[in-house]
């Protein structure tokens, strides 16, 4: 997910003693690991998102498109970012010259030639360091559900961000009907529809899936400044997730959102204060690069 510079991020916490911050948590927080738990491990990999699963979140987010070949892959780009790649000779990917290396371009066998686990990240230095190349959707399944079978823990939910740009369509990544029903496809044939969520800040993908798929749970990533109505106005439907960059939270937005019957769910909130002010305000779920910090407010204030 993508970040606005913005000075918005003001709450109506004052009457809130975030000392007791455990009485005004009334319902369970859905602990979303952000790209898996990019904060710790390479984001959108196998290694990262059973790493969120060691930790007990609740939720894995992620992002797909797709590739020349049909494939969906978890990624968060459309193509090899300079931050995480080496290519397959191992040499680093220039930030002018990434757009090039186009994953709608390659086939699977292509895109899984590139590392994108070893290269230290510049924004995440804690990140652990880990040889492995981007999955598919189907293999992010597999992974999982394997990892969870026979633990002593409950089925994880998966939320899946389609990555779609209308002038990227046919281009970058499949045209949006295909791209929805490659992504669907996926789901269905695993049986976990009922454990999916799909989101997006493109809101003809989820006028189509709302339409096309109406038994899979919709989210509606946001960013902009727009009023709550008019944002729902030109989406057409409730979904039922609202998620929006967590500095656009105010007990106004919050109470919009559950009066309208969605959940409120704020992305990506990494830094200890945001995300004990979000907790504080009652929201639903919450999107974080370090879901272990997110576990160690929840259980230092139980």
């Amino acid at each position: 997910m993508r970040r606005i510079g913005t000075n918005l991020f003001i709450f109506l916490v004052a009457t809130f003693s975030l000392t007791n911050l455990s009485n005004m948590i009334t319902q369970e927080i859905d602990v979303q690991g952000h790209r898996g738990c990019r904060g710790l491990y390479p984001e959108n990999t196998v290694p990262g998102f059973l790493h969120a699963l060691d930790l007990g979140v609740h939720t894995l987010e992620m992002d797909v498109v797709t590739s020349k070949d049909g494939q969906v892959i978890v990624s968060h780009d459309p193509y090899f970012h300079h931050e995480i790649t080496l290519d397959p000779d191992g040499h680093e990917i220039s930030a002018s010259d990434q757009e090039s290396y186009n994953i709608f371009q390659m086939t699977l066998q292509e895109v899984q030639s590139y590392d994108v686990g070893m290269k230290p990240h510049p924004r995440f230095p804690g990140q652990r360091k880990v040889r492995v190349g981007k999955p598919t959707l189907s293999e992010v399944f597999e992974a999982v559900e394997r990892y969870l079978s026979g633990r002593d823990q409950p089925p994880v939910q998966y939320s899946i961000e389609i990555k779609r740009k209308p002038e990227r369509d046919g281009k970058m990544h499949a045209e949006v009907n295909e791209f929805v029903d490659l992504v669907y496809d996926v789901i269905q044939s695993r049986g976990l529809v009922d454990r999916c969520l799909i989101q997006s800040f493109d809101i003809e993908t989820l006028q189509i899936l709302h339409h096309r798929y109406p038994d899979i749970r919709l989210v509606y990533l946001v960013e902009n400044l727009d009023p709550f109505d008019e944002n729902m106005e030109a989406l057409g439907f409730t979904p039922e997730v609202y998620s929006p960059d967590f500095s656009l939270l105010t007990t106004e937005l919050l109470n919009e959102v559950h009066d309208s019957g969605m959940l409120l769910v704020p992305w990506t909130v990494n830094g200890f204060e945001d995300i004990e002010k979000c907790l504080a305000l009652g929201i639903d779920g919450i999107i974080s690069d370090y879901p272990d910090r997110v576990f160690k407010l929840l259980e230092s204030d139980r």
